[in-house]
């Protein structure tokens, strides 16, 4: 007894011709011979879906296998409605049309056609750039070499030579595949004459070989901004690769390495770094003159009892803020020079000032209290 078409889809009587269409779909994926290379089991199933499909989709037909089921002699032919096999007027067109857009070689698809080639925009590069700190701080202008790719001065992209143009592949009529049917099933392949491109160019570009472009060493010249910091990313439009067949220039993309410096460091946008006292200097305090990463000299003014750590901080003398306004700080951490040997006048002296001064610390809030016991000679 042949399985009832409604049962075959999973779809009630009263199923709309969308939600046939639907079932249909889900279980013709689910079953199809791409899919299920060698399976004849899904094969069949493949065969069953498809022959209700072909029945319940159409509305003259349904009216009559739902009044008169699988016997209505005028419903498949003489022979019915029994199976795939069996049903002579199943529109295979149909069944391979709905699948065009999903499998890549079992199913006709419905490609567009091309005349021509299409414009397509060019690769970004990227390229590192090593600047000083100093170049960082203050900006620099730098020339950046490279290889890309650039518009054939002799085609100016067309990739054909000057009179003539591309054109859609006879092979294929432009559409880039060949289809050919074998048994129940249609296959396709991309077109030999084109290679799949859907179109020729009969006289291509001597110089760019029919490619649209060629590669050339350039140099490009980036003002790159004053505080800019390490790890950052510039972007210069326009000079990556040149796109094919006319298509937009890619974008140059620079990513910053600084190098280190000796004396200063950077903490977001402050510029920081340390100055060396002596005893007496963080005492009696002192004013210093440094000299900064621009060249210019700054007056730092230790306050008298100085502590050693002590961060002495000159508003708007950091590095240029790259997202705002303004600038950072310079900030000078106070150290102390402590020598490990002493001529004996200067170490008798040293001992003086010790017992003078005692030998008992005022512990500050948080600290160890500590009492001398010797010196270490």
């Amino acid at each position: 007894m042949a399985k009832d078409f409604y049962e075959i889809l999973g779809v009630s009587r009263t199923a709309s011709s969308e939600e046939i269409k639907a079932a249909y779909r889900k279980l013709a994926l689910k079953y199809h011979p791409d899919r299920n290379p060698g399976n004849k089991q899904a094969e069949e199933s493949f065969k069953e879906v498809s022959s209700a499909y072909e029945v319940l989709s159409d509305a003259t037909k349904r009216k009559q296998y739902d009044q008169f089921g699988h016997t209505g002699a005028d419903m498949g032919g003489a022979h019915g409605f029994g199976g795939f096999s069996q049903g002579q007027d199943i529109n295979m067109e149909n069944i391979f049309d709905m699948f065009g857009d999903i499998f890549g070689g079992g199913a006709q698809q419905k490609k567009r056609k091309k005349s021509g080639p299409l414009p397509k925009r060019g690769h970004d590069l990227a390229k590192e750039v090593t600047l000083s700190f100093e170049e960082s701080f203050k900006g620099v202008k730098k020339d950046i070499t490279y290889y890309h790719f650039v518009v054939c001065p002799t085609c100016e992209g067309k990739a054909a030579e000057k009179g003539t143009t591309a054109h859609a592949c006879k092979e294929c009529d432009g559409t880039g595949q060949t289809t050919f049917r074998q048994g129940m099933f249609a296959y396709s392949q991309p077109c030999s004459n084109c290679q799949g491109l859907g179109y020729t160019i009969p006289s291509p570009c001597k110089t760019c070989k029919g490619q649209s472009r060629v590669q050339k060493y350039d140099t490009v010249s980036v003002n790159i901004p004053a505080g800019i910091y390490d790890g950052a990313e510039l972007r210069i439009a326009g000079k990556g690769d040149a796109g094919i067949f006319g298509g937009e220039y890619g974008d140059l993309f620079l990513k910053v390495a600084v190098m280190p410096h000796k004396q200063f460091k950077r903490v977001d946008d402050d510029l920081e770094s340390t100055i060396t006292l002596t005893y007496p200097q963080l005492v009696f305090g002192c004013q210093m003159d440094i000299e900064t990463l621009d060249g210019e000299k700054e007056t730092i003014k230790v306050s008298r009892g100085c502590p050693i750590g002590e961060r002495i901080i000159i508003a708007g003398k950091g590095f240029p803020k790259i997202r705002g306004k303004g600038r950072g700080n310079l900030v000078i951490t106070t150290q102390c020079d402590i020598p490990k040997k002493l001529p004996s006048d200067a170490q008798e002296t040293l001992e003086k000032y010790s017992e003078l001064i005692g030998t008992k610390t005022n512990g500050a809030q948080g600290s160890i209290t500590a009492f001398f016991k010797k010196f270490l000679r």
